[in-house]
């Protein structure tokens, strides 16, 4: 089995006529995933790539049985369109959105803590590349090519660092169950913890390969999470060990604000509960490789 996503979880695509959107849509059909239609207010009852176009979430649920959304809309609406896929009844949404106001994200989480917890919608993003459980579906932005389905499964703050674990393990035989990007912004809709206690509960999935970066306290709290409760083991790769203090480096959540959050005391703290460390970006698949010998 995989994670969050499988050959007959319903997805629907909000922002689906932009050009973004249709791109990607069309990339996710290419790949097999069972796309129903999209979102795009005002243009309801409209067909799009040979699929049923909506004016809102709720009647892509209704009508087309929606559980799954990827959302492609601007960073000024996106807040309101993840909370209006939470309120139809969406389980698993990412957000691709770049560049979401971080008060925004603030209201979005507030607005899903009001649901009970196991109706509350998994969010993933913004500032992700999605999820991939290869050989059954693709609800992001990532090339699918490059996946080979297996046991071993990826969470991680950097899509691009997500694909180079994929591709090096292919080329040493090792599958993906399920790779899941969490997004790189300060307040992101799901941890790398939350990500983890999936993994662990995922009969299919053998071992996890976690990648990082510099800001904020999430690796370390998936790894004492780790350490307390997975049976699994964790592979961990954590970027940013040259970077300086105080400077943005790429993603807006990765900048060192306080004690704990360098590259560096990541890693030492790792270490120490137990997490195989990657030393560079090119040794994960290896990494990985020799972990899973010892299984």
């Amino acid at each position: 089995m995989a994670i969050f996503i499988n050959e007959t979880t319903r997805i629907i695509v909000q922002g689906f006529t932009g050009k973004i959107g249709t791109f990607h849509a069309r990339d996710m059909i290419n790949f097999g995933s069972r796309v129903v239609g999209g979102i795009t207010p005002g243009k309801g009852g409209q067909t799009h790539l040979g699929l049923p176009v909506f004016n809102t979430v709720k009647e892509a649920v209704q009508q087309a049985g929606a559980e799954a959304s990827i959302i492609f809309v601007p960073p000024a609406f996106a807040a309101d369109s993840i909370m209006e896929a939470a309120d139809a009844g969406i389980k698993f949404c990412v957000t691709i959105t770049d560049g979401i106001p971080t008060q925004d994200m603030m209201k979005v989480k507030n607005f899903l803590r009001r649901f009970p917890k196991e109706q509350r919608m998994m969010l993933t993003g913004p500032n992700c590349a999605g999820t991939i459980s290869p050989g059954r579906a693709m609800l992001g932005i990532m090339p699918g090519h490059i996946y080979m389905q297996g046991n071993v499964g990826i969470v991680g703050r950097s899509g691009t660092l997500g694909y180079e674990a994929a591709d090096q393990m292919k080329r040493l035989g090792i599958g993906i169950s399920t790779s899941v990007g969490i997004g790189g912004d300060p307040i992101n809709g799901s941890s790398h913890r939350d990500i983890l206690e999936k993994f662990e509960q995922d009969p299919e999935t053998e071992a996890v390969v976690m990648i990082g970066e510099i800001g904020g306290p999430q690796e370390i709290e998936a790894g004492i999470f780790a350490k307390a409760h997975m049976t699994k083991p964790l592979v961990a790769y954590i970027a940013g060990l040259t970077a300086p203090e105080g400077r943005r480096m790429g993603h807006a959540g990765a900048i060192i604000s306080s004690a704990g959050e360098s590259a560096a005391e990541k890693v030492a703290v790792l270490k120490e509960l137990g997490v195989t460390i990657c030393p560079t970006p090119a040794a994960m698949g290896a990494t990985v490789a020799e972990v899973l010998a010892g299984l």
